[in-house]
Parts: C-alpha cells; structure tokens; sequence
C-alpha cells in the first residue's frame, strides 16, 4: 500500500517503520506466521516505540498490520523458553508498549485492526489509544484454552475499557467474539469495510497532529496519570500543568489562530 507517496511495503523487519508527515506508521510484518509474535518481533516492537518517543517531529503513531490478519497473538513454540526465562523484551531504546517496565509513552497512538486479533494483538490493542476495525475482524483472548492466562495486560485494561462483566465474559471462556460486539462493549470505537481501516486512522491520527502537540501530550498524560495513580493524584496536577502551557509558544498561537479566525500553526513550543 502507498500512503502520501509512501510505500509501505519497502521494509523488511518484523516491524515496520515508515514515517509520514507527522505520523510514524507502525506495521506488524511477519505476514506468513499471520503475524504472530516471536522473540524478534517482540523487541522490534519496543523499538518502533522507541523511535516514535524520541522524534520530536513525530506526534502520533498509527499501529497497524500488513497481510490479512492483525496478529494470531503469540508464537508460543517461539517464545516459551524466554518467557519462562523472565525476559521482558525490552531491548535498550525500546519502550515498553504496556506502559509497565518503562516509563509511559508521551505521544498518542491509533490501533487499525482486521482479520484474526487473538490473544497478545487484543492486549497490544487496548495498550493504544483508538482503535479502528475492519469489518471482517474476529477476536479471542484464548489464553486459557492453551494452560496459561493473559499476562499481557488484558487482566488490567480490559475489565477497565469495557466493565467487569464484558471482559470477564471473554476473559474467562476463551470464545471467539465479532466486531459488533467489540463495538458494542467499547474494545473498538470504528468499524470499517474491510481494507478502510488503516486509512481511517491515518485520517483520525493526521487530526491529532494537527492539533497542538503539548496540549496533546499533556492530555494524554493527565488521563494516564488518572488511570495510574487515581483522580486525587491527577486533579492535583490540572492546573499546575495548565500554567506550564499558558506560557508555550503554541498557547499563544492557540490564542492568536482564534482571534484571527484561522487554523493555528502549531509547532510542538
């Protein structure tokens, strides 16, 4: 696929990188295991993350799939033996896409999704911000149906995006589940024809960049630090982070854009 004269298809990695404008396109590429996630792909991963964290020119990520399938989650006759060994596969520059073994990522990220999402791919969905999915899109957090249990977060985010009830429904049986119903419980927030996904979050993540990029980031952070370390904590910090943006360049932008009756040129100061 070609994006903004950009062709997706020229990398070779696991996961692949292609920057567009001021997005950082992120695409999991291990097409014929329907990207299923080794030990490689794991720590390529973190390290697309980590690229995207530190381009300053970079304001959002869209995390997407080549092939038919977003992922069929882990590729346990891969990965058992480092699992078992404690290995957490964050390589040094990487960021951890959960948000547990580094520090939070800063910059928003868009999820497209479509064919089979099993297992991790669910996991690494609810660690982005929007998710968007094709039509065709089938889900299943089956890890219970293999001896083991979701150990990549699922336990934490899916209970809190869409109530006890719902995650534990399929948390707990293993069961397949379609795209309404992950539209309808709050695990997705678009549904698309099948092939629209990735462009529809292209266009929700070109809206994002278009916005001012601390604001974003201070957004993002305060919602996370609400999640994190409770509503006390993170009430103590609306205005204290307020006033530190007051005095930005792009307030100030923000401020003159709306007098003049313009769109403002942000510039991430």
């Amino acid at each position: 696929m070609i994006i903004d004269d950009v062709d997706l298809s020229r990398d070779s990695r696991t996961v692949t990188r292609h920057k567009v404008g001021h997005l950082l396109l992120i695409g999991l590429n291990r097409v014929n295991k329907r990207n299923a996630f080794d030990v490689d792909m794991r720590e390529q991963l973190a390290l697309a993350y980590g690229e995207m964290e530190r381009d300053e020119e970079i304001r959002c990520g869209v995390l997407y799939a080549h092939g038919e399938h977003f992922t069929g989650g882990l590729d346990l006759a891969q990965v058992s033996d480092a699992l078992q060994g404690g290995n957490g596969g964050i390589p040094e520059g990487g960021v951890d896409w959960r948000g547990f073994f580094t520090a939070p990522r800063t910059k928003p990220v868009v999820c497209a999704l479509q064919g089979w999402c099993l297992t991790l791919g669910i996991e690494i969905a609810l660690a982005t911000d929007i998710r968007v999915a094709a039509e065709d899109t089938k889900f299943s957090q089956m890890e219970v149906s293999r001896g083991i249990y979701p150990f990549g977060g699922a336990t934490i985010r899916f209970p809190r995006e869409v109530g006890w009830g719902n995650a534990m429904r399929w948390i707990l049986t293993g069961d397949t589940f379609d795209v309404q119903e992950a539209l309808r419980i709050g695990l997705v927030q678009e549904v698309t024809a099948v092939n629209g996904q990735l462009l529809r979050a292209i266009e929700i993540a070109k809206t994002i960049s278009t916005q001012a990029p601390l604001g974003v980031q201070t957004a993002l952070k305060s919602a996370t630090r609400a999640v994190r370390e409770g509503e006390i904590s993170a009430s103590k910090q609306l205005v204290p982070d307020l006033v530190a943006l007051l005095s930005s360049e792009d307030a100030v932008e923000g401020r003159k854009s709306f007098i003049d009756r313009r769109p403002a040129n942000f510039t991430g100061r």
